[in-house]
């Protein structure tokens, strides 16, 4: 079974709709499935060394607003084993080149372990993957070997850009949304449950 997962590295709803789906994938026992992260940009316009990520957020959210949506995030997180580290992200990066790199990780059979890297990375962290040499590092640390060249060059970036456009001709306007088997779709970061219902309706369909 394929599941396509339109996300961003830096969207925290992704990184527990991630925990929430490994969960229900667990709890269903479903063997060869194969989980597939596609590019979603709900910033594209960010200069590409980012930006202040408190001033960026306030601007965007308010202040007030910013400080009861880190609440609910933290108390989301905290229930699936995520402790979120909001004080400790500096920049608000442009994640295209992030984006690159999962597609490079999915090449190599490695592109879950790519994903869960970047969101901890950021998130956890507090590191700033817009950066070439912070995605060089992580590349490595899950067995992609030295990728300084290839980032400095633009190979991948079509690819990309070609599942950027594919989202938006799906309408698809926020994320994390889910693609299962038999054109069976999940918007948000919806309870194990849920996807557990949304996993074995699509097997039933499913070659797999």
């Amino acid at each position: 079974m394929q599941i396509d997962i339109y996300s961003d590295v830096v969207c925290p709803w992704c990184y527990i709709g991630k925990r929430r789906l490994d969960a229900a994938l667990s709890e269903t026992g479903m063997r060869d499935v194969d989980v597939r992260w596609r590019a979603y940009q709900p910033n594209p316009d960010l200069p590409p060394a980012g930006m202040d990520r408190r001033e960026y957020m306030q601007a965007k959210f308010g202040p007030e607003a910013l400080t009861r949506m880190h609440a609910r995030l933290t108390e989301a997180g905290l229930s699936v084993g995520i402790d979120f580290k909001f004080d400790r992200i500096e920049r608000a990066p442009n994640t295209f080149n992030a984006h690159r790199l999962l597609r490079l990780a999915r090449e190599q059979l490695r592109q879950e372990a790519m994903a869960e890297s970047l969101f901890q990375a950021y998130f956890i962290d507090g590191r700033d993957i817009g950066d070439s040499a912070v995605l060089a590092e992580l590349a490595a640390a899950v067995g992609l070997g030295d990728i300084r060249a290839w980032l400095a060059g633009d190979s991948g970036s079509q690819a990309v850009r070609d599942e950027l456009a594919e989202a938006a001709g799906l309408g698809i306007s926020g994320v994390p949304f889910y693609v299962f088997p038999g054109r069976y779709a999940v918007t948000g970061a919806q309870s194990s449950e849920v996807f557990v219902r949304a996993i074995n309706l699509a097997a039933g369909e499913s070659p797999h």
